[in-house]
């Protein structure tokens, strides 16, 4: 399927970090567009390396998007502030093409991290600042792959994760635990959140699955229906390609989770 591929910047002249990649399939056959956000320990990654698999839902009749952020922010709240900027940009561009504004926000590890807050928080509510040219649109799904369900140090933290967390939230936990709690997923987990879907591999060895499955009860307490699936025999951040029997099946069911459908076997 043919598709319409555009590069956006937010700022003029260009800051390096804030710009996002639409792709917009030829036949647009649902409602739900994608927002992707890339992972990479908060210093490393691109929005490039997700155009393979925004290609493949294009193939879907899915609108996609893909954001970076500048990798060389003071800390996760001006990251936070990046993000939110293109997605309030990718709402502009849905509404000039006249399509819903129902969006998925995908996101993988530190990206995931980003995506949470981006979804579940409310503008401002971390501590960011925000400017946007129109009135917030709440993500309608979050797709977290490989996310902290806390920012605060938990029992055997991977210790190169714990030093990646501390030189993103821009001081160290001893001087400034609020900052760590206001980055916190767990901490805007409440009745106003979408449906979330949780994406685990049995082998994650950074954020752990049992912290999220905590998360995903109190969702299902409020009744909203959010879902989990651990894939066996992966590893953390696996849904780079779409190569592999799991990769194929993620795909497969991040499409049924957006569609309304129930994810296929695994963690429920």
């Amino acid at each position: 399927m043919k598709h319409e591929f555009k590069s956006y910047y937010l700022d003029a002249p260009l800051v390096k970090g804030r710009a996002l990649d639409v792709f917009v399939p030829e036949q647009i056959t649902r409602d739900v567009s994608i927002f992707i956000v890339h992972g990479g320990g908060w210093r490393g990654g691109n929005r490039q390396s997700f155009h393979p698999i925004m290609e493949a839902f294009n193939n879907e009749g899915i609108i996609t998007a893909s954001t970076d952020y500048r990798l060389g922010a003071k800390d996760a709240f001006e990251q936070l502030s990046d993000i939110r900027a293109s997605c309030d940009r990718f709402v502009s561009i849905l509404k000039e093409m006249g399509r819903p504004l129902k969006i998925a926000v995908y996101g993988e590890s530190a990206g995931s991290h980003l995506a949470s807050l981006l979804v579940c928080a409310a503008p401002g509510a971390c501590g960011e600042n925000n400017s946007f040219a129109n009135k917030w649109v709440a993500p309608s799904f979050g797709l977290l792959h490989a996310t902290p369900a806390t920012f605060e140090p938990w029992e055997d933290i991977y210790p190169q994760v714990w030093s990646a967390m501390q030189d993103i939230a821009g001081a160290s936990y001893k001087k400034d635990p609020g900052r760590y709690r206001r980055l916190s997923l767990c901490r805007y987990i409440g009745k106003n959140n979408p449906p979330l879907f949780f994406i685990e591999a049995e082998y994650e060895c950074m954020f752990y699955s049992d912290m999220n499955r905590k998360l995903l009860a109190k969702h299902r307490r409020l009744g909203i229906p959010s879902q989990m699936k651990i894939y066996p025999r992966m590893e953390h951040g696996f849904f780079y390609a779409l190569a592999r029997k799991q990769q194929k099946a993620c795909f497969r069911d991040i499409i049924d989770f957006i569609d309304g459908r129930k994810v296929k076997a695994g963690e429920a």
